[in-house]
């Protein structure tokens, strides 16, 4: 007895389409899911960056303001010095101390000097630092912005371009460490 024929032929050829189907939608996946881990990571690039950025941010005005209070310290000083220097034209006073605070005020204002432009360059280092750092958080940012476009959109290429961006943000980073 002859056994009935089943027509597989249907069933075959829905099982390769299953499976093209399923190679499909693995490649999107995988490569999706390569697009949500780097644009994870560009995230934590551009956060990393920033707290970076604002600590440089917040030294600068920190240096800035003690640069401020040196040279008022040092104008005080000078005051000082003048009208020491404007008691003693008049002699109304004991000049010997006279001298010595002249002689005093002179070596402190030195000090105060030094350490007034100290703070100054202090000031401008950190600032061009946060300059720096500031660059890298905005290309990370962009670049994370392109890469949800290229998730919205299915275009490999535009990730490919986010991904240049973040290397140009991962320099820019590194850049600003070593400023």
């Amino acid at each position: 007895m002859e056994e009935p024929e089943v027509p597989t032929e249907h069933l075959h050829e829905s099982i390769h389409e299953r499976i093209e189907e399923a190679g499909h939608k693995l490649k999107k996946k995988g490569w999706t899911l390569y697009l949500a881990v780097s644009t994870a990571i560009m995230a934590v690039l551009a956060a990393v960056s920033s707290l970076q950025a604002g600590h440089h941010s917040n030294e600068a005005m920190i240096s800035q303001i003690a640069s401020t209070d040196q040279w008022a310290h040092y104008q005080a000083k000078a005051i000082k010095y003048d009208i020491v220097e404007n008691m003693l034209l008049s002699k109304t006073a004991d000049s010997i101390k006279l001298k010595e605070k002249l002689v005093k005020y002179k070596e402190e204002e030195a000090e105060i000097f030094k350490e007034a432009t100290e703070s100054e360059k202090e000031s401008k280092a950190d600032l061009e630092i946060y300059k720096t750092l500031a660059m890298s958080v905005t290309f990370f940012q962009i670049a994370i912005a392109i890469s949800a476009i290229s998730m919205l959109t299915d275009k490999r290429f535009l990730w490919y371009g986010a991904i240049i961006l973040s290397m140009v943000g991962v320099w820019q980073f590194i850049m600003g460490m070593m400023g």
